[in-house]
């Protein structure tokens, strides 16, 4: 786990809380302004002006606020620059690149995109700014996203919570997600076809052998020039424009059933993601619920306590 501590003005902590609103913590830990879990990444602010981040994602939120901040690693074995099998030269190849968002959400569907990046036009997607999508904020991902579809070919798959329940009692997670990667990325090939990708990187969520056990049971497989390497954007522009894509989806969606609903829902599973789902039990029920939000999360049978909901 990596351990990252930054200095950042009070005004930057200010900006970060409201940043991290969705993401905030109910806990009092003495010294602190706030603290936030977003993803699998621990962010806690000191009342002295130092910000620690703690987990697989503290570079990629550090570095969001980096240009006011010295940087300085605490002394860890993990905290080691993101290494895989890929090939030396693999981020000029042209490639085929596949992520997913949503899945850590409990509101919101769950999105997978893959995008093919042919080595000439690597360049366009740099100028763009294509990069991590944790490293940009939810504007500049939005105002990126139509520029990507322009230059690149895409293929975005989209599971609304009322499908996704639905599906999850016969598929558990990774078994949608290995599915779902391979229709995505099956489409595409049909797409750009007579061409053909130099690779596929897929932004790693389970092993590569699960992956393929997991990929005998889909009818169409595709099986050729797979690579996996989790962080898979840092590897290739075709997983972080993938990112970026599939997070503008999940942004609008997740804008569109709080516009439907009349309340604002957080992405994430934390404590607010608890206290709005209780307010939508009260005001439909189950039904209402499973129109937005994923069932098997533990976030349902917290919500229906904090409701008083009792089937």
């Amino acid at each position: 786990m990596s351990n990252i501590v930054i200095k950042v003005s009070q005004k930057t902590i200010a900006e970060m809380m409201n940043f991290y609103q969705q993401a905030l913590l109910n806990k009092k830990v003495p010294y602190t302004v706030f603290v936030a879990k977003k993803e699998q990444t621990t962010i806690t602010a000191y009342t002295s002006g130092k910000v620690m981040f703690q987990g697989s994602g503290a570079e990629a939120e550090a570095a969001r606020w980096s240009n006011s901040a010295d940087l300085s690693k605490t002394a860890n074995a993990n905290n080691k620059a993101p290494s895989s099998s890929l090939p030396a030269d693999f981020s000029q190849w042209s490639v085929v690149g596949s992520d997913e968002v949503g899945n850590g959400s409990y509101f919101g569907p769950l999105v997978v995109c893959a995008v093919y990046a042919s080595k000439d036009q690597l360049p366009a997607l740099k100028a763009l700014g294509v990069k991590d999508s944790k490293m940009l904020t939810d504007p500049q991902i939005r105002a990126m996203a139509p520029k990507i579809k322009k230059l690149v070919p895409y293929q975005l798959l989209t599971v609304e919570p009322t499908k996704y329940n639905e599906i999850q009692p016969k598929y558990n997670t990774v078994r949608m997600k290995v599915a779902l990667h391979n229709q995505a990325i099956r489409l595409l090939l049909q797409k750009i076809a007579p061409k053909t990708p130099d690779a596929i990187l897929i932004d790693q969520f389970t092993s590569e052998k699960n992956y393929r056990t997991y990929l005998k049971s889909e009818k169409n497989q595709i099986t050729e020039k797979l690579f996996f390497a989790t962080k898979g954007e840092q590897y290739h522009l075709a997983v972080a424009a993938a990112s970026i894509l599939c997070r503008t989806v999940f942004l609008e969606e997740l804008e569109k059933a709080s516009q439907e609903v009349g309340l604002q829902l957080p992405s994430g599973a934390g404590s607010k993601s608890d206290q709005v789902a209780a307010q939508l039990l009260q005001k439909g029920g189950m039904p209402l619920l499973a129109k937005y939000t994923k069932l098997h999360f533990a976030n349902t049978e917290k919500a229906q306590k904090i409701a008083g909901y009792y089937q």
